[in-house]
């Protein structure tokens, strides 16, 4: 078990040891001066800042939408991110970057800005911030009249989150455990945790000098049937992380499951554990807002279709009362989206969070009875992850994970156990096939147990891994439980 991890916030010699290596991975990053950054940031209105959009939601009891986007050139992405904020009326904007400087292959990346100029369109999946730099970054963040948050799934986001701070974007996503394990096979826990206090450390002394920057940890994990315990309990233990490094605001994730009451009761679970954990741990004064991102798994590839899945996701963000939520086009099943499609999924959002804004079923009987059972879960965990590392979060969470006590369904990493299995009850809920090693009491693994069973009388047939597949397909097929299919009776 690894001793060579700390939760301790870095030291700024520590920091500054590393920044002179981190920013010599591009040319660009010779162009990050700390204090020129801040007092950049400090000219940004505030209506344009990411942390006070989401107090003011907050206040004002709304629930605010965000779309996913981007693309290889500056001109092309700011003419998406005008379109998404004036025809599609999102009230934050994302810049997604590009896969390969997810993984750090500038290279690639710079090949890609070249040909898709040569080709008058953009052949990456997103925008290469890295290789942009500060200036274009800036022109990015300084072209809309709303808050740009960084989007990515980087396990090293070091030079990335140097260069987009100190290029005006107020948000950074991500975390040690939600950019790895679900995305990366090889790359150690011990080495993404450490990258990601970097980041976290950086944005800390960006608090320090008097500027707030958003921090949101990755909620869905892999977007595929995640039990939302595993979810809350990852998201819980990211933000402590980012909290001990400095940083004050976070929003914590959450990927809608599918069951309105279990989803609703985990986005309250998740906010109520988040305060509570953080007040316990001694860190006060800081803001815990929430996001709720529209459904991770397969679409319909019939447009009508997935307007409803949508509108599914958008009624349940605000049902339950997310401060934000992250919105999904009709063209989900086919590939990058159109700008127009992109706009028509947050129209369709914003309709149905118009329409329900003054409803709110947080605080009904079947869902304070389902957030009692998460409590359970999400404590079990996140207290085994606090005892194994003798009070010590980033090394609780390495052995966590080395004894079984956090597993990610269906993540690449052989770092995670592999051993949890999810599938849904009768009424829709994610429930645990298999428990694996998670360190659950023994009535709550009866519990669901006891959920599957009776799903599996329904539908007349065993408790069994068919389950699973049956359900993983099952909205890209219109349904949300993978019912078996009922025999034809011959006459």
């Amino acid at each position: 078990m690894s001793k060579n991890i700390s939760s301790n916030k870095l030291s700024n010699d520590e920091f500054y040891s590393i920044q002179r290596d981190v920013l010599k991975q591009w040319p660009t990053g010779s162009d990050v001066y700390f204090e020129e950054a801040v007092e950049y940031h400090k000219s940004i209105p505030l209506e344009k800042r990411f942390y006070h959009a989401l107090d003011q939601a907050v206040e004002n009891n709304r629930t605010l939408i965000q779309p996913r986007a981007g693309v290889a050139l500056s001109e092309g992405h700011i003419k998406l991110l005008k379109y998404l904020e004036e025809k599609g009326g999102a009230d934050l904007l994302p810049t997604t970057i590009d896969s390969y400087t997810r993984h750090n292959r500038y290279e690639e990346a710079n090949i890609g800005i070249r040909e898709s100029r040569s080709q008058g369109r953009s052949l990456l999946n997103g925008f290469p911030a890295v290789n942009h730099g500060i200036a274009v970054c800036r022109e990015v963040t300084s072209s809309v009249s709303k808050p740009v948050q960084v989007r990515h799934g980087t396990p090293d986001a070091r030079l990335l989150t140097e260069i987009t701070t100190a290029g005006g974007f107020t948000s950074n996503e991500g975390g040690g455990i939600s950019y790895n394990i679900p995305y990366s096979k090889n790359i150690s826990l011990e080495k993404t945790i450490k990258d990601w206090q970097y980041c976290d450390r950086l944005i800390g002394l960006y608090e320090e000098a008097g500027v707030t920057i958003n921090r949101e940890p990755f909620g869905p994990l892999t977007g595929t049937l995640v039990p939302p315990s595993i979810a809350i309990a990852v998201g819980i233990i990211e933000s402590i992380l980012a909290v001990e490094q400095g940083c004050t605001h976070i929003t914590v994730g959450y990927g809608q499951g599918g069951n309105l009451i279990q989803d609703i009761a985990a986005l309250k679970t998740l906010k109520t554990l988040t305060k509570r954990y953080l007040r316990f741990l001694g860190h006060h004064g800081i803001t815990v807002t929430t996001v709720m991102h529209q459904w991770m798994g397969g679409f319909p590839k019939d447009e009508s279709k997935s307007f409803g899945v949508i509108s599914w996701g958008a009624a349940t963000a605000v049902l339950g009362g997310a401060t934000k939520v992250i919105v999904k086009t009709p063209h989900e099943a086919m590939g990058v989206p159109t700008m127009e499609a992109n706009a028509q999924g947050l129209r369709t959002t914003k309709q149905l969070i118009n329409m329900l804004s003054d409803q709110n079923l947080s605080n009904t009987p079947s869902v304070n009875e389902e957030s009692e059972l998460l409590e359970m879960e999400v404590e079990s965990i996140v207290n085994s992850v606090q005892e194994l590392g003798e009070g010590d979060f980033a090394l609780g969470t390495i052995r966590a994970f080395e004894a079984g006590f956090i597993d990610i369904p269906f993540a690449p990493s052989k770092f995670n156990a592999g051993k949890v299995l999810p599938a849904r009850d009768n009424n829709g809920a994610v429930r645990f096939l298999s428990t694996g090693d998670l360190p659950f009491r023994d009535d709550v693994k009866t519990r669901h147990k006891d959920f599957l069973a009776s799903r599996a009388r329904e539908e007349k047939r065993d408790v069994s891994f068919q389950m699973v597949i049956d359900d993983v397909y099952a909205i890209s097929k219109g349904n949300l439980v993978g019912r078996p299919k009922k025999k034809k009776i011959i006459k």
